[in-house]
């Protein structure tokens, strides 16, 4: 489909979008499969992993992530060093919706215990089991991680199977408050192995 545009009064025909307008389409740079796995990191430069000014936003994608350790949480945390060290200091805000099996038990709260202000640790994204059906998923999107001027924000959303048999849906935001380009990513459980699971990284034309 040709785009329309118009110049000095007159009709022209587009056929393709200029490179400098954003098309919102995604573009998969890396996909990572856990098994057994102490953590699985992106490093920009390494292993073809892209985590630049090359794209706007990238989104990490999660699909059925599975811990080895029952009732343990996924957690992530940012690098401005290309992995030498994965503390960068975070403010977020942490709330969560969950619903037992049973019907009995359903809830929508601010979850203070799980955000952080002005904190160096790995931030908490979701609450797993270990059952040989219960895994999570969801989406992390950081923008523009490499800027020099600004702080990095991200907005992340989870669904997983609760080790008390809920499902629950974690919805975390916040910002990495350094103007440092950030170059890096690691995700791991707060015990034990990601026993199995595909986490997916795209950068957002």
């Amino acid at each position: 489909m040709a785009l329309i545009s118009v110049s000095n009064n007159a009709l022209q025909n587009i056929t393709a979008v200029p490179a400098s307008i954003p098309t919102g389409a995604l573009t998969l740079i890396k996909s990572i499969t856990a098994s057994a796995s102490a953590s699985i990191s992106f490093v920009d430069g390494t292993d073809g992993v892209v985590l630049d000014g090359t794209y706007s936003s990238y989104i990490f994608k999660f699909i059925n992530v599975r811990p080895a350790t029952d009732a343990v949480t996924f957690n992530f945390n940012f690098s401005t060093d290309s992995g030498l060290n994965y503390n960068v200091t975070k403010t977020t805000t942490y709330f969560k919706a969950y619903h037992n099996e049973a019907g009995t038990d359903a809830v929508l709260t601010y979850d203070g215990n799980n955000d952080l202000a002005q904190g160096t640790g790995f931030q908490r994204i979701m609450d797993l089991g270990s059952d040989a059906d219960q895994n999570g998923g969801g989406t992390l999107t950081l923008f523009n991680p490499n800027s020099t001027t600004y702080v990095k924000h991200f907005i992340c959303v989870t669904s997983a199977s609760h080790p008390s048999n809920y499902i629950q849906n974690d919805f975390i935001a916040g910002y990495a408050n350094t103007t440092s380009p950030v170059n890096a990513i690691r995700f791991q459980m707060s015990s034990g192995n990601i026993d199995d699971g595909i986490i997916k990284l795209y950068g957002v034309k």
